[in-house]
């Protein structure tokens, strides 16, 4: 009976004793899980597979981890699971799916850098310095048309040509073209572009603007077509304006004659639809560990740079930065800890570098950023780095094995340099920082207006955005990307909230809101003269009015009006049909003095505006006419007693008019009585001759006359101008006119010769 008391005393206790370690032991164990950083919409076949290196919780040491333990939850396969530096490194197959994306924009090698162009067009003086020929590239035909127009500046030589419309063009090009999502800036693989929905726009941005004197940009057979003003030249910035044209071989440059070459910059990008691939990542990894019961020191390393890791070469040297955490675990009394010491060496080398850190602190971070992978070394290297963290204690601690006066944690890290694709890898999760979100927006824009939506200033500051999204209630056109353009309607008039979210590459979001406030579309009128505002040339009233693009002027309500203020009359003011319905009027002007026109115009919304401005029409100047004679002459007795007298014309314009016509007159006193009045003029030439030799036979005196008609040199309305509006005069009667003296020729004989010799 003891025997079996005994026994069952001995079964008992065992039990007891093993439940007891058991409790133990699960006391000891414990269970924790870090998550995966949540990415999508990764694409490229760099991104099918992806590594991440996962920060342990704070507490934890690697080597307690059991490795067996590591398990993955989430949606992605498992290549493999592990340790690795202090991490855990977690290898997973990208979930993919496969979609088509609408508005893939094709850029210069960088996101949002567009492609540019620089035509311009050749436009040459004459040696006149009156008349330009325009060179202006006509699409239909896809070739050069050449046309001569008078300068409209009153100049000689003419400092402008005329602000008309002309069109150039360059062919597109797509070298250096890469694809980038239209909600982030991830490149596209070209080999995904569907090419039946390429298409080519113009591309505008808050920095980047085309030249401002473009009114029309578009595209056709792959050219990309620019019209615009020819601008007119400053004094000083004429470089910015045109470049001088050299010789061609082809033009006269004698005299005024010049080549210039106007140019204008465009730019524009590319938009496709694309059949992508992508890749997502989730999920979290699980681990149970023993905490450490004696002083313990882990560590960590992170790879700071190059980044990503491995690294693409791109020929030159790689900085490498490198960042060592030390982790005191099962230790609480910081007051004992003197100091902290980092080493990190290349491994294999004696050249050691080191940092202190004297805080009193659990935990210390240090980073060593002089590392080098020089250029010289090539592609596909490996570098291993050997790291130690050490912790020294200014009294020994007592531990189950000894004392300790410090302890210490060796690692390794290794950086490679490679010509393959290098995939993005994510940064930790437990250290991502949310985006920030900066909004910019007109406080103010007219209904029908263009407005630009800028959110492209918003950053994240660990990582990248990887996604833009506006609310803009009230407003036609969606915006996405890091900005675009769109505008309110009428209905929408009074203040409007637009709110901005983006996302970055961990899943974490920032917004941030602004107000725009809508006003009625009003439009500005505005007048522009052009032409020679002299009297009977034409010129042309031009309404340069400015209204919201979608609610554009009506040319059919616009109404013009024309009156004197001094100087002339209603009578004076002559146009052809009447001054409504036009965004031009030419109209001649009968008298010099001061006019002014009044423009009305009204947009499609209903809204007007007008505007009124006043302009001088000067005196069309009639000629200066001055003749040079010479005032006595001798009949030559081998020329039959014929002289020939010298007559030169130096006759002007002072407003610059084309003299058209010479009429060359005389008349003899052939009574000598001086008195030229009751003689009859003889016209000797009207071949518009500006010098003319003069034969004359018969002794006595003779008055010369010319009459000067000018021609005008400046565009007219030719259905209002008679024969009177062209102006003239002779010598005769010139302001102030030219003394007689000066017009009178006198005939001698010469006297006969002497000689006595005999």
């Amino acid at each position: 009976m003891k025997n079996k008391i005994g026994l069952i005393l001995l079964i008992f206790t065992l039990i007891i004793s093993f439940l007891t370690f058991a409790d133990a032991q699960a006391a000891s164990t414990k269970t924790a899980s870090v998550s995966i950083p949540v990415t999508n919409g990764l694409t490229g076949s760099n991104n099918s597979a992806k590594s991440f290196y996962l920060d342990l919780p704070s507490g934890v040491n690697a080597s307690s981890i059991s490795t067996s333990s590591l398990k993955y939850s989430g949606n992605n396969e498992v290549v493999s699971l592990a340790i690795e530096n202090g991490l855990i490194k977690a290898t997973l197959k990208g979930k993919s799916i496969t979609e088509t994306i609408s508005n893939v924009q094709g850029f210069d090698g960088t996101f949002q850098q567009p492609f540019s162009t620089t035509p311009g067009n050749s436009i040459w003086l004459y040696s006149d310095g009156r008349r330009w020929q325009i060179n202006d590239y006509v699409a239909v035909t896809d070739t050069l048309k050449s046309y001569d127009l008078n300068a409209d500046d009153g100049k000689t030589p003419s400092e402008n040509p005329p602000r008309i419309l002309v069109t150039t063009k360059s062919n597109l090009t797509t070298s250096g073209l890469k694809w980038f999502n239209n909600s982030s800036n991830l490149v596209i693989d070209s080999g995904a572009i569907i090419q039946s929905s390429v298409k080519v726009l113009e591309f505008s941005s808050k920095d980047i603007k085309k030249t401002p004197n473009i009114t029309k940009v578009y595209f056709k057979d792959q050219r990309i077509l620019l019209d615009y003003y020819i601008p007119e030249s400053q004094k000083g910035l004429l470089d910015t304006i045109y470049r001088a044209e050299p010789d061609d071989g082809h033009h006269d440059l004698s005299g005024h004659a010049e080549g210039r070459r106007y140019q204008v910059t465009g730019y524009y990008y590319y938009l496709a639809d694309a059949k992508v691939t992508s890749y997502s990542y989730s999920g979290s990894v699980s681990f149970d560990y023993s905490p450490p019961t004696e002083p313990t020191l882990d560590g960590g390393v992170s790879i700071l740079k190059p980044s990503p890791n491995p690294a693409k070469f791109e020929g030159k040297d790689t900085e490498v930065s490198l960042r060592v955490k030390g982790d005191l675990l099962a230790y609480n009394n910081s007051s004992n800890i003197e100091e902290w010491i980092f080493y990190a060496k290349e491994t294999g080398s004696n050249d050691v570098k080191t940092k202190k850190d004297y805080s009193k602190v659990q935990n210390s971070t240090q980073t060593f950023d002089n590392f080098v992978i020089p250029k010289s070394r090539g592609s596909n290297v490996k570098q291993e780095y050997t790291l130690t963290v050490t912790v020294r204690f200014t009294k020994p601690i007592v531990s189950s094995g000894g004392s300790i006066s410090s302890l210490s944690k060796t690692m390794k890290a290794t950086v490679e340099v490679s010509d393959s694709p290098i995939p993005t890898t994510p940064p930790p999760a437990n250290n991502n920082k949310p985006p920030k979100a900066v909004l910019d927006v007109s406080e103010e824009v007219m209904a029908g207006e263009e407005t630009l939506i800028y959110g492209k200033d918003s950053y994240d500051p660990d990582g990248t955005i990887v996604d833009y999204k506006y609310n803009t209630p009230g407003a036609v056109e969606p915006v996405s990307g890091p900005f675009g353009w769109t505008w309110y309607p009428l209905s929408a008039l009074g203040q409007h909230s637009v709110r901005l979210t983006v996302t970055d590459n961990g899943g974490l979001t920032g917004s941030t809101s602004a107000k725009i406030n809508v006003i009625q579309p009003i439009p500005k009128a505005v007048i522009d003269v052009k032409g020679t505002k002299k009297e009977n040339r034409k010129v042309t009233l031009l309404s340069k009015s400015r209204s919201p693009e979608h609610y554009p002027i009506d040319e059919t309500k616009t109404q013009w009006t024309i009156s004197p203020v001094s100087g002339g009359t209603a009578a004076d003011i002559k146009y052809l049909g009447n001054l409504s319905g036009m965004n031009s009027k030419d109209v001649l002007f009968k008298k010099p003095g001061t006019y002014k026109a009044t423009l009305t115009v009204t947009n499609t919304a209903g809204f007007g505006d007008s505007t009124s401005m006043t302009f001088e029409i000067v005196a069309d100047e009639p000629p200066v006419v001055y003749i040079s004679v010479p005032n006595k002459i001798y009949r030559d007795p081998t020329q039959g007693n014929i002289v020939s007298a010298a007559l030169t014309d130096m006759s002007f314009s002072p407003d610059y008019d084309f003299l058209d016509r010479r009429i060359w007159e005389y008349r003899y006193d052939s009574n000598n009585d001086g008195n030229f009045a009751d003689e009859a003029w003889v016209i000797f030439s009207n071949e518009n001759k500006t010098a003319f030799n003069l034969q004359l036979s018969s002794v006595g005196r003779y008055e010369v006359r010319l009459t000067v008609s000018e021609e005008f040199d400046q565009p007219t309305i030719e259905e209002f101008i008679t024969p009177a509006d062209r102006k003239s005069r002779d010598s005769y009667s010139s302001a102030p006119p030219q003394p007689i003296a000066e017009r009178v020729i006198e005939v001698y004989n010469r006297a006969p010769v002497v000689d006595w010799s005999w």
